[in-house]
């Protein structure tokens, strides 16, 4: 428990950032299984708009601050590199 009034009111916006941070990632994580499945499925044209949707997602997350651009990019490459691949 803080003892300061300041300290009080960063371990609230803590834990508010936290719940919105780990929304963001979950909807991350299932939108990559969603397209891990198109790609297994073998439909390019489900694949590519599952890839279109799970790339929003990484977006939307980056913007968010929930991951950082770095990995937004390469997460974004290598899904790409797998549409191309089963392609």
């Amino acid at each position: 428990m803080p003892n300061i009034k300041s300290a009080a009111k960063r371990d609230a916006v803590s834990k508010a950032r936290r719940l919105v941070n780990n929304a963001n990632k979950s909807r991350l994580r299932t939108a990559r299984k969603t397209f891990l499945a198109a790609v297994e499925g073998g439909d390019a044209a489900a694949a590519g708009e599952a890839f279109r949707v799970f790339s929003g997602e990484i977006d939307k997350a980056a913007k968010k601050g929930a991951i950082s651009k770095n990995a937004a990019n390469r997460r974004k490459s290598r899904a790409q590199a797998l549409v191309a691949k089963k392609a």
